[in-house]
């Protein structure tokens, strides 16, 4: 008999929505919220986690932050919460984000679509 195991890393979104000025940048920006994790699986269903990690990542500038652990479990609970600065330690980042502007009607991608995929009109 023989045993199918391993140890691995994983990241997990959470559907959260709050818009913010970043600190970096000074634009209003969406937080995004993840966890990062480590896990044990058995016959390739994972059983543990460990070595959790909440992070915020700022979609104005791309900025990363590292998440209060309590209120990272409250958001992965689905509990109301508000993410304030305190609650956050700056990463990375504050460089712009790679990607193109629509002229047109002002949607952004990080694809390099020669005509946008929202208005459909040419992208400069």
């Amino acid at each position: 008999m023989f045993f199918i195991m391993g140890i691995s890393d994983g990241e997990k979104r959470f559907n959260f929505t709050q818009v913010m000025i970043c600190s970096i940048c000074g634009k209003y920006g969406r937080c995004e919220v993840f966890m990062t994790y480590t896990y044990l699986s058995l016959f390739f269903i994972p059983c543990f986690r460990w070595n959790r990690h909440y992070y915020v990542r700022m979609t104005c500038c791309n900025a990363l932050y590292e998440l209060d652990p309590e209120v990272g479990r409250r958001i992965a609970r689905g509990e109301n919460v508000e993410i304030r600065e305190s609650d956050l330690t700056r990463v990375s980042g504050g460089g712009r984000r790679m990607g193109r502007r629509c002229p047109n009607c002002g949607f952004s991608t990080e694809e390099n679509f020669e005509y946008c995929p929202h208005c459909g009109r040419r992208m400069e």
